[in-house]
């Protein structure tokens, strides 16, 4: 009998199914069987199991046979909280009976997470190509799962981007299903000069930018040469693409500053009128001469009258000092 049912993990082990491929879940109903009371019942529980195993293996195909970690982590959360309520029952029926119920309510808990990983989570992307690593609900090994764009298109968007003179732009392409991909793949920027819709851009107008693992970038001190189109394409190492998107961007030049000019005045011809208030050039030399000679002039007689008053003070000082002398010579006669 105990070879019996040692056959009979074997089998179950190599049908395993999505449930199946966590370790938790196999121990718990390995602990289930192994403690039934007799090897019959023991042998009972392992069919009742096994059949629960293929239920599961067919609610699996039918929603496409693979399972993400997180799927899978949830399903079985919630299973195990659900068996762990059914073994503090207390059983007043068959436990036969009772075990076909639980298993059962696994497999629904199955198909509910399945079918929102299938519909929300499995191929999340509207364009582009994504490949991801998913658990192959059968051999409960990884796999590469590929998800094509339903448009069958690599573009994901083209999108104007205005910026001003001396200005930024921040350039991003992130797609939440970016998380998804496997490896580490990078983000080619590229950019066609040009402003955006004067003529038809090709391949061979691009010239290569940056490569990051960044998806954004950011352009500083824009100048009006720097528009364009600008395209970051989503890369791993193979060249293999998985998105593109397209930027057209306008740079908006500065108001210049408008500088005041003078204005000048051309000459009057010779032998023109001219009115008194508009002295021409010949006028303003015999003007300067006599200014400047009125200046001489001036300059002289000040210097003439400076000079006689400084004789006439030094004269009456001489005469102020001969009294003064024959004033004393007088008192010492006397």
């Amino acid at each position: 009998m105990q070879l019996i049912l040692v056959s009979l993990f074997c089998c179950v082990s190599a049908a395993r199914a999505c449930l199946q491929c966590d370790r938790t879940v196999r121990l718990l109903h390995e602990d289930f069987i192994l403690a039934a009371p007799t090897v019959i019942d023991q042998i009972d529980l392992k069919i009742i199991c096994d059949h629960a195993y293929v239920t599961y293996r067919e609610t699996s195909q039918e929603r496409k046979g693979v399972i993400d970690p997180t799927t899978l982590y949830r399903v079985r959360t919630e299973y195990q909280s659900e068996f762990d309520r059914f073994l503090k029952m207390e059983i007043t029926g068959s436990v036969k009976f009772e075990t076909i119920q639980i298993l059962e309510k696994g497999r629904k808990i199955l198909e509910k997470h399945l079918d929102t990983f299938i519909r929300d989570g499995l191929c999340p992307n509207k364009c582009g190509l994504l490949k991801r690593r998913v658990m192959d609900c059968f051999s409960c090994q990884y796999k590469m799962y590929i998800c094509p764009s339903p448009s069958g298109q690599l573009d994901c968007g083209e999108y104007p981007v205005q910026a001003e003179e001396e200005g930024q732009a921040v350039l991003s392409c992130f797609l939440p299903w970016h998380r998804l991909l496997s490896g580490r793949p990078e983000y080619y920027y590229s950019w066609a000069p040009g402003a955006p819709g004067t003529k038809k851009v090709d391949e061979s107008d691009f010239r290569a930018l940056v490569v990051t693992h960044d998806s954004s970038v950011v352009l500083n001190q824009l100048h009006v040469d720097e528009q364009g189109t600008y395209r970051c394409s989503l890369k791993d190492r193979n060249g293999t693409v998985f998105s593109r998107v397209t930027f057209l961007l306008t740079v908006t030049p500065l108001p210049r500053q408008t500088h005041r000019s003078f204005v000048t005045l051309p000459l009057l011809p010779h032998g023109d009128s001219y009115s008194p208030s508009q002295p021409t050039e010949d006028l303003l030399v015999p003007v300067i001469a006599i200014v400047t000679a009125l200046s001489l002039t001036a300059s002289v007689g000040l210097t003439v009258v400076l000079g006689m008053m400084m004789n006439r003070q030094r004269a009456a000082r001489e005469v102020r000092r001969r009294k003064r002398r024959e004033e004393k010579s007088t008192e010492g006669t006397a």
